[in-house]
C-alpha cells in the first residue's frame, strides 16, 4: 500500500498547487468563453489554449525521455479514461461535450471552477457539486449511461482497427492513412500542433499583458504532465504491479491525469461505501487538493466569501447546470480540464471534438441568456435560439426573430 499512498499524495499535492494558482489567476474555462462572447477579450481563452499546447509538448518531451508512457491511455484496462482507445466513440464526445458546455454555463463554472468556488466559500457551488456528483454517480455506477445514451450511440462508434489504425491519436490516424511510421508521425504532429497553439496564445496582448494568464497556462500544463509522470511512469507501473497482488483492487487505478467531474461521483460512492479505502481514488484526492488550494489562497488573500443564491431562478439554474455537467462530463469522458487539456495532451481525436463541443455549447447558452435578458418579455427560447444561431452564422440572418444586439 506504500506506493498507492504515494500516488494519492501526489494527486493531492499537484491538485493543491493547481487550486492555489487557478484561484489566484482566476483561471476559468467558462469565464474564458464568456470573455470572448461578451466583451471580445481572448486573454483567458488563450491561457486555456496555451495550457493545451504546453501539455502536448510536455508529454512529448517526457515520453521521449522515458518518464511517461502515454501509450497506456489506449488500453481500456489500465487507463481512466482510455483517451486513445481504438473505439472512436465520437457521439459521446460531441453530445457529452455539448451537454457539459450548457451545464457549466448554467452552473457558473466547470467542475474545476466549482471545486475552487467551494474552497472560496461559495455555498451555491456546494449544491452544484452535490448535484453534479449525483448525476456522475448515476452515469458511472448504474446503467443510466448505457440505457439512455450508449445504447443508441453505439452503432455510430467507429472501430479504427478495421482501417488498420491502432488508436485514435492523431499520429496513429495519419500514419494509418498514409502508411507512415506511427511514432515519428505522432512526434511531428504533436510538436507542430503544440508550437502552433502556444504561438497563437502568445500572438495577442490579451494574453501576454497579464502575468496571471501566463502563470495559469504554465502551471495547468505542468500539473497535467506531472500527473501523467506519476501514473504512467515508473511509480505508476509499480502501482499496477502492486494492485495485481491485492485481494481487493482499489477503484480507478491506472494511467490518468486530472479531470473534475468523475471525482464528484467518486465522492458519493466513497460515502455510500462507508468511506472505504477502495474508493479513495486519484481523482477524489485531486478534488480534495483543488478545494484545499482554493481555500488556502482565498483565506490568505482575503477573498474568502460566503455566497448564497440571489433568487429561486438562480437556484434552479445552478441545480440544472450541475446535473448537466455530471451527465455530460461522464458521457464525454472528461470536462474542460479532463478532455480539453488532459485528453488533448495525448493527441486523442475525441478530446479535440469534446473541446469544440464544450465551447460551442457554452457560447450558445450565453448568447441565448443574453438575448433573453435584453429583450425580456419580447423574447422566448426559440426566438433567442434563432438569433443566437444567426449570430454564430449557423442560420441565415433572415431567419432571426430578434434584432442583433
Amino acid at each position: 500500500m506504500e506506493i498507492t499512498t504515494q500516488v494519492l499524495l501526489w494527486a493531492f499535492g499537484l491538485a493543491f498547487i493547481l487550486g492555489v494558482v487557478a484561484t489566484k489567476t482566476n483561471f476559468c474555462t467558462m469565464g474564458a468563453v464568456s470573455d470572448v462572447v461578451n466583451i471580445g477579450d481572448t486573454g483567458r481563452m488563450r491561457a486555456w489554449v496555451f495550457a493545451m499546447g504546453a501539455a502536448i509538448l510536455g508529454v512529448l518531451v517526457t515520453g521521449a525521455l522515458g518518464y511517461v508512457d502515454i501509450s497506456m491511455t489506449a488500453d481500456n484496462d489500465v487507463s481512466n479514461p482510455p483517451y486513445r482507445t481504438a473505439m472512436f466513440a465520437w457521439p459521446r464526445n460531441v453530445v457529452g461535450g455539448l451537454i457539459f458546455g450548457i451545464g457549466m454555463t448554467l452552473g457558473s463554472g466547470c467542475g474545476n471552477k466549482t471545486l475552487l468556488r467551494v474552497g472560496g466559500g461559495n455555498i451555491k457551488s456546494v449544491f452544484v457539486l452535490l448535484v453534479m456528483g449525483l448525476a456522475a454517480y448515476m452515469m458511472i455506477f448504474t446503467n443510466v449511461s448505457y440505457d439512455y445514451f450508449i445504447r443508441w450511440m453505439e452503432p455510430a462508434f467507429i472501430d479504427l482497427t478495421n482501417y488498420d489504425i491502432e488508436d485514435q491519436s492523431l499520429g496513429s490516424i495519419v500514419s494509418g492513412i498514409g502508411g507512415f511510421d506511427a511514432d515519428t508521425t505522432g512526434l511531428l504532429i504533436g510538436a507542430v500542433l503544440g508550437v502552433m497553439l502556444i504561438q497563437w496564445a502568445l500572438s495577442s496582448k490579451d494574453f501576454t499583458r497579464s502575468f496571471d494568464n501566463v502563470l495559469a497556462g504554465v502551471v495547468v500544463a505542468a500539473v497535467i504532465v506531472a500527473a501523467w509522470w506519476v501514473t504512467t511512469g515508473e511509480v505508476g507501473v509499480e502501482l499496477l504491479d502492486e494492485v495485481d497482488m491485492m485481494d481487493e483492487r482499489p477503484y480507478a487505478v491506472g494511467a490518468q491525469s486530472f479531470t473534475f467531474v468523475q471525482p464528484s461521483g467518486h465522492l458519493l460512492r466513497w460515502i455510500e461505501t462507508g468511506f472505504s479505502n477502495q474508493m479513495v481514488t486519484f481523482a477524489l484526492c485531486a478534488a480534495f487538493g483543488v478545494v484545499a488550494g482554493g481555500f488556502l489562497y482565498s483565506l490568505v488573500a482575503g477573498k474568502f466569501r460566503i455566497e448564497w443564491f440571489s433568487s429561486w431562478k438562480d437556484f434552479f439554474a445552478h441545480i440544472i447546470g450541475g446535473f448537466l455537467m455530471g451527465i455530460g462530463g461522464v458521457l464525454a469522458m472528461g470536462c474542460t480540464i479532463g478532455q480539453a487539456v488532459t485528453g488533448v495532451s495525448t493527441l486523442a481525436l475525441g478530446s479535440f471534438l469534446t473541446f469544440a463541443a464544450i465551447v460551442f455549447g457554452s457560447a450558445l447558452t450565453m448568447k441565448i441568456q443574453y438575448y433573453g435578458m435584453v429583450y425580456e418579455d419580447e423574447s422566448n427560447f426559440f426566438k433567442a435560439l434563432s438569433a443566437s444561431l444567426a449570430d454564430m452564422h449557423l442560420l441565415p440572418n433572415s431567419m432571426r426573430q430578434l434584432e442583433k444586439v
